[in-house]
C-alpha cells in the first residue's frame, strides 16, 4: 500500500529546485552610482560641551507672547583654538537653525517662573542671517536635563568672562610696560643733554685757555 508523502516535502524540492535556478552566481552591476559627498555643517573646528533635546520658543514683543522657534537639538559649541563658546539649535526634521549666538562674559540663563522644566535667557542672535537681541525659552522633558543646561550655559558665560578679563589683564601689562619704558627714555634724554652741555662747555674753556696761553706767549716775545 503506497503511502502518501507530506505536501510540504513537494514544496521544499520545489522551492530548492526554484532556489537552484535563480542562484546563478552572476553579478549584476548598479544602474546607478552615488557618490559620497562631505557634508560641513559649521562645526567641524568646535567640540560639543553639550548636546540635548529639546523645544525652543522666541518672545513676541509685537503680539506680547511666546512662540515656538523649533523642536530638535541644542548644542553648547567651544573653539578648538579661540575658545568661544557657540550656542546652536536646530530643528529635527528640516535641520533649520532656531538660535544661533555666542556666549557673551557673564551671561546667565534663568529658571522660567512656575516650570522648573524650561528656562530663559537674552542673546544677540543671529539666526535669521542678521542680528537680533531675541528673548528665548528653552523647555526639556525632564527637571534634571534643564538642570544641566542652566549649568553649562552659566559655567560657558563665567568661563567666556574670566579669559576676558585675563585678556585685558595681559593688555593693560602690555601697555604698562610699554609706558615705562618710555618713561625711562625720557628721563634719560636730560642726561645726556647736560653731558653734552658739559663737553661743550669744557671744549669752551680750553679753547679760551688756549687763546691766552697764545696771548702770553706772544707778549713775552715782544718783550724780549
Amino acid at each position: 500500500m503506497a503511502t502518501k508523502e507530506p505536501e510540504h516535502e513537494h514544496r521544499d524540492e520545489e522551492e530548492a529546485g526554484t532556489n537552484e535556478d535563480e542562484d546563478t552566481g552572476a553579478q549584476v552591476a548598479p544602474i546607478v552610482r552615488l557618490e559620497e559627498v562631505a557634508v560641513t555643517t559649521g562645526e567641524e573646528d568646535e567640540d560639543a560641551v553639550l548636546d540635548l533635546k529639546s523645544k525652543l520658543y522666541r518672545f513676541d514683543k509685537d503680539a506680547s507672547q511666546w512662540k515656538e522657534r523649533g523642536a530638535g537639538t541644542v548644542k553648547l559649541l567651544k573653539h578648538k583654538t579661540s575658545g568661544k563658546i557657540r550656542l546652536v539649535m536646530r530643528q529635527s526634521k528640516t535641520l533649520k537653525i532656531c538660535a544661533n549666538h555666542f556666549v557673551k562674559p557673564g551671561m546667565t540663563v534663568q529658571e522660567h517662573v512656575g516650570n522648573e522644566k524650561s528656562c530663559v535667557w537674552n542673546a544677540s542672535d543671529y539666526a535669521d542671517g542678521e542680528l537680533k537681541d531675541e528673548l528665548f525659552c528653552i523647555r526639556f522633558a525632564t527637571i534634571e536635563n534643564c538642570k544641566i543646561f542652566m549649568e553649562k550655559f552659566n559655567e560657558a558665560g563665567e568661563s567666556v568672562k574670566e579669559k576676558e578679563e585675563s585678556k585685558k589683564a595681559s593688555e593693560t601689562a602690555g601697555l604698562l610696560e610699554k609706558l615705562s619704558v618710555e618713561e625711562t627714555k625720557t628721563e634719560e634724554k636730560p642726561v645726556e643733554k647736560v653731558k653734552t652741555e658739559v663737553e661743550a662747555e669744557e671744549k669752551k674753556k680750553s679753547e679760551a685757555e688756549k687763546v691766552d696761553e697764545e696771548k702770553k706767549t706772544e707778549e713775552t716775545g715782544s718783550s724780549t
